[in-house]
């Protein structure tokens, strides 16, 4: 078996230095879907780090992302395998004639005509390599019932070659934003992490550790001002990202102090639908920025 952690300890530590702050429950899954071989099934709401976590335990342990992005309409073509149809057309139209069917068949299915999409690029890999399985909730039941297949004994059929087997078994990463619910079958294969915002100190942590440029007192004011937002009934709350992107932006205009104008000015970088903007100015009391637009900018303000 495969140790990409040896402990949920040295997780959270190599996480860590990989830019990912994992709380306790989070290296301690990742530390058992490694050590156990397991994949690793994580939920919760857009924007709190789930494909982030894929993206860390790979840098983490100096391994190759797979990804594997999830929508609906996708099929098997698309997420296993498929023939080079084209090339195998043009073998045939040069060898007309000179072989028969049957040596035909065998010349053109093989690697050559072989077009491996990513769960079969993953299970093929002898490499250390993460699988992320990204937004599965996304994807039709078929498709289910396709990655039942694949990730329960790690290993393809392909009718014309036989049975692929993962010389190395990948680390496994699905991630859902809960949009439907996931068949219990999938569920059992798996174990489950359940991502939430995170409370304000570990947040301001993380707004930290990614833009270690910004005062500590701004971001206090960032962190608790976003916590805020999301309190309200928004369409589609601020996530970690885009906290972030706040900071950034915050940076990039020299901005000290988040007060109200500022927020009203930057607003769009945390809240992407002008009926939340509108929400947030109306119960937040902010001013109107219609009214702002009519000041100048003081040096260091937006």
């Amino acid at each position: 078996m495969a140790t990409w952690f040896s402990s949920p300890a040295d997780a959270a530590d190599r996480l860590a230095a990989a830019g990912y702050l994992a709380d306790g429950p989070a290296a301690t899954t990742a530390y058992l879907a490694g050590s156990l071989e397991k994949p690793l099934l994580v939920e919760g709401p857009a924007g709190v780090g789930k494909t982030e976590l894929a993206k860390a335990v790979a840098a983490a342990a100096g391994a190759d992302l797979v990804r594997l992005q999830c929508y609906e309409g996708l099929d098997e073509a698309r997420a296993l395998y498929e023939w080079n149809y084209k090339k195998q057309l043009l073998r045939i139209q040069a060898s007309s004639g000179e072989a028969s069917w049957e040596q035909t068949h065998d010349d053109i299915f093989t690697d050559e005509f072989l077009l491996t999409r990513p769960l079969l690029t993953a299970i093929r890999r002898e490499e250390p390599t993460v699988l992320l399985i990204d937004e599965v909730d996304k994807t039709d039941i078929e498709v289910e019932g396709l990655l039942l297949e694949v990730l329960s004994d790690f290993q393809v059929t392909i009718p014309e070659l036989g049975t692929v087997a993962a010389a190395r078994r990948p680390f496994v990463v699905l991630t859902s934003n809960a949009t439907r619910e996931l068949s219990e079958a999938l569920k059992r294969r798996c174990l489950y992490l359940h991502l939430d915002y995170p409370d304000a100190d570990r947040e301001r942590a993380i707004v930290l550790a990614q833009v270690p440029d910004l005062d500590e007192a701004l971001a206090r004011q960032l962190v608790s001002m976003v916590g805020r937002l999301r309190e309200l009934e928004l369409k589609k709350a601020p996530s970690i990202a885009e906290s972030l992107d706040w900071a950034r932006t915050l940076l990039a205009l020299q901005i000290g102090t988040l007060d109200e104008a500022a927020v009203v000015r930057t607003l769009g970088v945390v809240l992407k639908h002008v009926s939340d903007q509108e929400r947030a100015v109306r119960e937040l009391r902010l001013p109107d920025l219609a009214s702002l637009a009519a000041e100048p900018p003081s040096a260091g303000r937006p």
